[in-house]
């Protein structure tokens, strides 16, 4: 499964690094992307990949998880919150079909945190949805490599099951895919020009949250590529209606000071 592509973030032990590549293998999936991995190449790594030295021969490692995800279209972001106000958290389950036909149009990612901190804020602002693997309460954490292991099972699960049935509804002809990142950033970006002209300014304590709010409720929206540049276009014209009437009255304070 070329179409979806794994990405770890930070991944601490090499041997994690390995052990995910041998389930990825397993499950027919080839897209690896290491965003800063503390040892890569190892040859714990090569020892743990068992086999998957074509996985790992082909990794990828980049500085950022902008560059991880660039060009891609559906971001999930593995967690372990039940529930979140602010995000679609998903059952690894139910998300694997979804996950499945979003690659159809353009590559997916799914992203797994760092062994002892997980993902940040910033990395799952950039999802569409995120993805929760079920767990006992009394002690929920799981290893890197398991969570790999359990993602890439569903997914080859969902797509198994996919080919026995009959074919879900495709989606309808000409539509559009969704924003890459790249373009989504460029909307927050022109965004966060125009709210600094017309003067909003996030009023909370910190000051900080509006534009994660905003980030996150657009990334739920799930914008396709059309519907980003019809934002961007409402922006540009904001901007120009403002600009015209700013020097219209310069111009009339000028003549009302005589000058």
């Amino acid at each position: 499964m070329s179409d979806i592509r794994i990405v770890l973030v930070e991944p601490s032990h090499p041997g994690n690094i390995g052990a995910a590549a041998r389930a990825m293998k397993n499950m027919g999936l080839e897209s690896l992307v290491l965003v800063r991995p503390r040892q890569f190449p190892h040859p714990e790594a090569t020892a743990r990949a068992s086999g998957a030295d074509s996985v790992l021969a082909a990794a990828r490692v980049v500085e950022t998880v902008a560059q991880a995800v660039a060009g891609c279209g559906f971001i999930a972001a593995t967690t372990s919150r039940e529930r979140d106000q602010y995000f679609r958290v998903l059952d690894v389950r139910a998300a694997a079909p979804r996950i499945l036909e979003e690659a159809e149009r353009a590559p997916a990612v799914i992203l797994f945190g760092s062994e002892r901190t997980g993902l940040t804020n910033d990395d799952l602002e950039r999802s569409h949805a995120l993805v929760r693997i079920p767990a006992d309460g009394a002690y929920a954490s799981l290893n890197l490599a398991m969570a790999v292991q359990i993602v890439a099972y569903e997914l080859y699960a969902a797509r198994a099951e996919r080919a026995a049935g009959p074919r879900p509804t495709d989606p309808p002809a000409g539509a559009a895919p969704l924003a890459t990142p790249e373009e989504m950033e460029r909307l927050y970006a022109h965004l966060g020009e125009v709210m600094e002209e017309v003067g909003f300014r996030d009023r909370t304590q910190s000051g900080t949250n509006l534009m994660g709010r905003i980030r996150r409720f657009l990334q739920r929206a799930e914008l396709d590529q059309n519907e980003a540049n019809i934002l961007r276009g409402l922006l540009t014209a904001v901007q120009h209606r403002r600009r015209p009437a700013g020097a219209r009255e310069g111009s009339d304070r000028a003549r009302r000071s005589g000058k």
